[in-house]
């Protein structure tokens, strides 16, 4: 934290660079909404750095948004941040925010929060959102609720693989199961991040499936076939990258 304080100054100190990057993919003026705000860091450099006129930080525990409202105060962004109590998007109103943003959640938790207030969902110009698992079925989850991905990064730091999308209104055709897997609209510079991806990711199943085929039981059996198609995708968006 110290090294980033350093090099950084001002809020941008306190965030890393996945926080960073996720935040970047806000449009500029958009009133946003930043769930599960924990410390609200991520909401003052919104603000801070001019890219949000106004944020709705909002955390469903009491301690963080405690601290939260420490940072708030200590920043001087009382006027422009506010602070709720709130379980997913129940604090907020419709028509209050032009973007949602949400990060550091599994999929399946950021698809209930999504899920659970359509109405707001859809008053919102668009959703910048940094799940942590079922990232390919999290694609379609955004499909699905009539918003189109729009833009996507990667990047690796503190030994895991992060993806950021950002979404907007509208329907898209079907994508391949590679894209779904692993992207469709990365930017240029995650290309090496997503390459090392898939060769971890090759290595890693080849590894699972060695212990399968030991174990020998109708169940690894069906787990075994569930790789073998995973690692053909898997060898398909590897050369695709190839030629790009």
């Amino acid at each position: 934290m110290e090294e980033r304080v350093g090099k950084r100054g001002g809020v941008a100190g306190f965030l890393s660079e996945r926080m960073l990057r996720t935040a970047g993919f806000v449009s500029r003026g958009n009133r946003t909404t930043d769930v599960g705000c924990d410390h609200a860091y991520t909401s003052i450099y919104l603000v801070e750095q001019g890219i949000a006129p106004r944020v709705i930080a909002m955390d469903v525990n009491v301690g963080p948004l405690a601290r939260a409202k420490e940072n708030v105060q200590k920043f001087d962004m009382e006027e422009k941040i506010s602070l709720r109590l709130s379980d997913g998007l129940e604090a907020l109103l419709p028509g209050e925010a032009d973007t949602i943003l949400i990060g550091g959640m599994g999929g399946p938790l950021m698809e209930r929060i999504l899920s659970m207030y359509p109405e707001k969902v859809a008053g919102v110009k668009e959703l910048v959102l940094q799940p942590q698992s079922e990232i390919g079925e999290f694609r379609r989850f955004v499909q699905r609720i009539g918003f189109r991905i729009t833009e996507e990064d990667m990047l690796f730091e503190d030994g895991k693989y992060y993806t950021i999308l950002r979404a907007e209104h509208g329907e898209d055709e079907p994508w391949t199961e590679e894209e779904y897997l692993y992207g469709k609209y990365l930017r240029k510079e995650a290309y090496p991040v997503l390459r090392e991806y898939l060769a971890q990711e090759r290595e890693t199943i080849g590894e699972v499936l060695r212990g399968l085929t030991v174990a020998g039981t109708e169940k690894a059996e069906k787990r075994k076939e569930e790789l073998f198609l995973l690692r053909k995708h898997n060898e398909v968006m590897t050369e695709k990258l190839a030629n790009k």
